[in-house]
């Protein structure tokens, strides 16, 4: 350390400017130069702020130690820091430096890639080079993150090559690195090719596979690393090893596994609040509600992602009334839990309350993101609620939100279920950035409007633009044909499915198919594919043999109905329509007591018709209709409109008659 006297001397130099220069013989110069290089350091170390730094470099200017390494490297460290430096003003010293070493360009590179700034962090890499400099095993890490974020495959293989060359391959720190890098990228073979050939690994190592796996949706091959993991090594799990296996864990839905991670992190780990969350979602989305309460209640510190996922919890399972009162408690309510409890209200077909919070949110000078409007189009377009979709449309443009793939499919399936598939096709045609989604939306919109002929002519153009069909994709392709009448077409798209695109057919498929050959009155080939069903549960043959009895009755086939209707019996179907459509079947046949002998089988059975059900949307309001229900707070007034309008019909009826 330098004396107190020598300190308090070189920091009221420091106070100074250059308005007065130092007068010193060369011999004082050199002697007091070579002291104040130790006491530019000590007083880099103790410097509280960039004004502080500022009156610091002025002497280092004036003493002439500005290009001095040990100084240089204090002064880039201070200005790198994420809270006290300032990263434009460390660029300013770093371009000054005549002959950076090593060491400052590995503090402006990690200093770049922490701030996001990825590009910046590639170019200092190749500067870095071309100053005859060679990475070591602290520059490679930042880069390679740099390179993962910026999905540069070509410059990460290239950059792993000058890993080998420089003889670093090995180090744990820079493979785990490149690991995660190829993690991020998608290259799982390279992932785990890395991960094998390593000749030590640390925790991080097996984190980063794990992880790795969860990133690219190997959830089976990530619980495997898990266990292999505690099979194999003397390493024990740590936070970041539980999150990401319970990460797995969800999404399997391993619920044994789960509660073993559970147990370890009680007798040995110890809870922390990214694991406290990590096992309330793993408990929420199994159905565990219970045990996921008992975690969120005794959970010291809560942050608004455990009360997100206590109330996403109450919502997928019906709870909505739980999960609004845990809702109004949550003492932060970001974006994300807004959106969770108005997707539940929209889930539910409780549109007008979704609405209500939304209106809410407003107040609360809560911005929505695209998210929330997609939950409320949603909303709208299963009601049927045009004028709210168009108001929802409105505010979308007004406050810039931007029309992306996600919310141009979500309006397009909006305007297409309300009946206005001109508009649909307009917000199509008009959508920059399409994706998969985008065009099955409106394909299916197209099919669902009976535009046959247009559907298909846009698969075509789908399958042109590079774009790959998905199984939901075929459902509107099918539907397509089966409401165009188009049963060649139906049979090849059908079987293309499983020839050219891999994708087998679902239950779905098979329905639309079988509605296809049943409105074309090939009775026998629709049952014959129902037979053909690989997967026979009740679950998925049920509605097949409903949609072949609709068929029946169509075509009056009286001797599949009732081998249908008996089918539908033996397997267990209570469902009404089975029993009303084998009724018309017979009625359309004249067969009178058949009639009366299925009616009187729905009473002994218990088995009652769904009552009908209808909406419609008034000043922006959607007011539903159910068959036997008058609870709605208008019913006499629509009773009275409907008396009014009833008697001059009846009077015109009367009138033509005579």
């Amino acid at each position: 350390m330098i004396s107190q006297h020598k300190f308090v001397l070189l920091k009221s130099i420091s106070c100074q400017f250059l308005s007065k220069p130092l007068h010193l013989s060369t011999t004082t110069n050199s002697y007091f130069t070579r002291l104040t290089k130790k006491a530019c350091i000590d007083i880099l170390r103790n410097c509280k702020s960039m004004k502080q730094l500022k009156q610091i470099q002025t002497q280092v200017f004036r003493i002439g130690v500005h290009q001095n390494k040990d100084t240089l490297s204090k002064l880039m460290v201070f200005c790198t820091h994420p809270s006290l430096g300032s990263l434009s003003y460390a660029k300013k010293i770093f371009d000054y430096i005549e002959d950076p070493s090593l060491f400052v360009y590995n503090v402006m590179i990690k200093a770049y890639a922490k701030k996001g700034s990825f590009r910046k962090t590639l170019f200092l890499f190749d500067q870095l080079r071309m100053h005859g400099l060679w990475p070591d095993n602290f520059t490679y890490p930042f880069v390679f993150k740099a390179i993962g974020c910026l999905r540069e495959v070509l410059i990460g293989e290239k950059v792993h090559g000058f890993v080998v060359k420089s003889g670093v391959e090995f180090d744990c720190y820079v493979c785990n690195s490149l690991m995660d890098m190829y993690a991020e990228l998608g290259y799982v073979a390279k992932l785990k090719k890395l991960f094998d050939e390593m000749p030590e690994r640390d925790v991080v190592s097996w984190n980063v596979l794990i992880s790795g796996y969860v990133r690219c949706n190997r959830f089976e091959d990530a619980v495997d690393v898990f266990r292999r993991m505690k099979r194999e090594s003397n390493l024990k799990p740590e936070e970041a090893t539980v999150v990401s296996t319970l990460s797995a864990c969800t999404e399997l839905k391993i619920l044994e596994l789960g509660k073993e991670i559970h147990r370890y992190v009680s007798h040995e780990l110890g809870f922390t609040t990214i694991i406290g969350n990590a096992l309330l979602d793993m408990y929420s989305k199994c159905g565990c509600l219970s045990i996921a309460r008992q975690i969120f209640d005794a959970m010291p510190e809560k942050n608004v992602i455990c009360w997100t996922s206590m109330v996403s919890g109450y919502v997928n399972s019906g709870q909505l009334d739980e999960a609004r009162e845990l809702f109004e408690r949550s003492p932060v309510k970001d974006i994300i839990l807004w959106t969770a409890i108005i997707n539940g209200y929209v889930q539910f077909n409780r549109v007008d309350e979704a609405l209500a919070l939304f209106r809410e949110m407003q107040i609360q000078r809560v911005k929505p993101d695209k998210f929330t409007v997609v939950a409320l189009l949603t909303g709208c377009a299963q009601l049927g609620a045009l004028e709210q979709g168009k108001w929802i449309h409105g505010y979308i443009d007004e406050n810039r939100i931007t029309v992306d793939a996600v919310v141009g499919t979500a309006l397009v399936d909006m305007y297409a279920k309300c009946g206005c598939i001109e508009k649909s096709l307009d917000i199509f045609n008009g959508l920059k950035e399409k994706d998969t989604a985008s065009w099955t939306s409106i394909i299916c919109a197209l099919a669902m409007n009976g535009k046959t002929k247009k559907a298909l002519e846009l698969f075509s153009g789908m399958k042109q633009a590079g774009f790959k069909p998905d199984d939901i994709t075929f459902i509107g392709v099918l539907s397509a044909c089966s409401h165009g009448g188009l049963v060649e077409e139906g049979r090849w798209y059908f079987n293309s499915m499983r020839e050219m695109y891999q994708i087998e057919p679902k239950l779905e498929h098979y329905g639309c198919l079988i509605d296809l050959l049943g409105r074309a009155g090939l009775l026998d080939e629709a049952e014959g594919l129902i037979e053909d069903v690989p997967d026979k549960n009740n679950e998925i043959i049920i509605p097949l043999y409903g949609a072949l009895l609709s068929a029946c009755r169509i075509y009056g086939n009286v001797d599949m109905g009732e081998r249908v209707a008996q089918r539908l019996v033996e397997i267990g179907s209570n469902d009404s329509s089975v029993h009303t459509l084998l009724a018309n079947i017979y009625a359309s046949a004249h067969r009178w007591e058949d009639v009366t002998k299925v009616r009187h089988n729905m009473k002994a059975l218990g088995v009652k018709k769904a009552p009908g059900c209808s909406s419609i949307e008034v000043n922006g309001n959607v007011h539903e209709f159910v068959v036997g229900d008058a609870s709605h707070p208008q019913m006499k007034k629509v009773y009275l409109m409907l008396n009014s309008m009833a008697k001059p019909l009846s009077g015109l009826e009367a009138n033509e008659m005579e």
